[in-house]
């Protein structure tokens, strides 16, 4: 088994929550097979998430934490996110990781014909999300445009592929099994890397 470089991102912006659990789970399962691994808690992380005056030529300084993440993106070779999905969407503040952090020169590079060239290439992704809308309401009536956004619109963009998506529903009140079980999953998908 080769020995990887992964970063968690722990995406909910509350101090304790399921995501959290799922990225602690997830950790623990990968650093058990001996994996090198790095985990940030969103809520740590204290950033302006407005772009703001920003713009390509005229960029926003980025706070410490976000230099942080961008270093610790650079490095991994396989980044995981859990979160939850708020809205059919991800919650303000992460939505505000991404915009201030996923940035021309660093992620990606407009210098070039056509699409922007992706700078975070040879590396993959999951994404662990929890939601209440029920898994065939999201699929078959919303057509899953969260999945599509992270996929291909964030991180497919910049380079990460595969990007698998695992996703739990019933997350308002799940019951205790429900809740070990979605842990066992996560702490599993950590475990199997390869």
């Amino acid at each position: 088994m080769s020995r990887k470089r992964i970063l968690v991102l722990d995406g909910h912006p509350a101090e304790t929550s399921i995501s959290r659990q799922l990225a602690t789970a997830y950790v623990d399962g990968a650093r058990n097979k001996g994996h090198e691994v790095r985990i940030l808690h969103l809520k740590g992380m204290e950033f302006d998430p407005d772009y703001g005056f920003g713009g390509y030529k005229n960029q926003k300084p980025l706070e410490p934490p976000l230099e942080e993440f961008l270093q610790s993106l650079e490095w991994c070779e396989h980044f995981v996110v859990t979160a939850p999905m708020w809205w059919g969407g991800l919650p303000a503040k992460l939505k505000g990781l991404i915009d201030r952090t996923f940035l021309p020169g660093r992620t990606f590079d407009t210098r070039t014909k056509g699409l922007p060239k992706p700078l975070l290439s040879g590396r993959t992704a999951q994404v662990i999300l929890t939601s209440d809308s029920p898994w065939w309401y999201f699929r078959f009536l919303l057509h899953r445009p969260l999945f599509w956004q992270l996929k291909r619109q964030i991180l497919g963009f910049v380079g990460f592929k595969p990007v698998q998506i695992v996703h739990f529903t019933g997350a308002s009140h799940p019951t205790a099994k429900q809740i070990d079980t979605w842990t066992a999953r996560a702490r599993n998908l950590g475990a199997g890397l390869a």
